[in-house]
């Protein structure tokens, strides 16, 4: 049998080392064994189940609704509101009703005007990332939840053929975001395996905790692009998880919201109001919806 050591299985499932020791010291870990002071872990060895969370009412329907392909509830609402948005906040150039079109018909309609493959390709995939969030909302966010995520964004892209870009992995070569310097390539590891773990050692979510892991995430920039809706994608993960109720940042919101941005650690109200904003939307959603 092949073992892995206590530091390999907590980057393996995105916890700390501590915890992971913990798990093999009061015999969580099946299989795990102590050589002198160093624990033994089998390779194939899972994390512990924990006490499932309390599925909340909105993931409930979210899921039912996925599941049976019903049309015109709030599943399919919120694949076009948050696809179309996200996209159209990076550049996108498809509108609201050819993304609607897009997702209920799988093909783009009439356009009068160049359509760009890339824009049609990441309105798929953005599709299918929603989905793999509903599926996966309950679960503790992980490295390789981040990663996956990403790969679902940019599969077949134009970016996907370029040797260059890491489609599925953290980025090879230095950006920026609005014209400030992002954590180089060799570092990103590091801080997003330290985000996540001080972001999961949380006991009880906030809505600024939430904020204030977007805000990171986006400063860190781990992907060559994608990294904001990449971003976006974790904050209705955060919401979906934790019982907050998720927001749509809107195009009316963009600038707003890129305020919040760079001024988050010196005036918060900024980010924090226009979020509340676009959460007053979505819950106006769920009443329409009645949930």
């Amino acid at each position: 049998m092949e073992f892995i050591s206590v530091s390999q299985f907590a980057e393996k499932y995105g916890i700390s080392e501590r915890t992971a020791r913990n798990y093999c010291a009061v015999g969580k870990i099946d299989g795990a064994f102590l050589t002198g002071k160093t624990w033994n872990i089998p390779a194939d060895a899972v994390l512990p189940q924990k006490k499932k969370l309390k599925i909340s009412p909105l993931l409930n329907r979210l899921r039912q609704e996925k599941e049976s392909g019903l049309k015109g509830g709030i599943y399919h609402r919120t694949q076009i509101d948050l696809t179309y948005n996200s996209n159209h906040i990076e550049g996108s150039r498809l509108t609201k009703e050819q993304t609607r079109y897009i997702f209920e018909t799988n093909t783009l309609g009439i356009t009068v005007e160049n359509t760009r493959i890339d824009d049609i390709l990441e309105t798929v995939n953005h599709f299918r990332c929603i989905d793999y969030i509903i599926v996966h909302a309950t679960e503790k966010i992980t490295e390789p939840h981040v990663k996956q995520l990403h790969s679902i964004l940019k599969n077949n892209t134009s970016d996907s053929q370029k040797s260059w870009f890491a489609v599925g992995d953290y980025k090879r070569l230095a950006n920026e975001v609005g014209g400030e310097e992002t954590v180089q390539p060799h570092d990103v590891h590091k801080r997003m395996k330290t985000l996540l773990a001080e972001y999961n050692a949380n006991k009880h979510v906030t809505f600024d905790d939430i904020l204030d892991f977007h805000v990171q995430f986006e400063r860190i920039h781990p992907f060559q692009d994608g990294n904001g809706r990449v971003g976006r994608l974790l904050i209705f993960w955060q919401c979906l998880q934790s019982g907050i109720v998720p927001f749509i940042i809107t195009e009316e919101l963009r600038m707003f919201y890129y305020r919040g941005l760079q001024n988050w650690g010196r005036i918060n109200g900024y980010l924090h109001d226009t979020c509340l904003t676009a959460q007053d939307e979505y819950k106006k959603l769920m009443e329409y919806f009645k949930i």
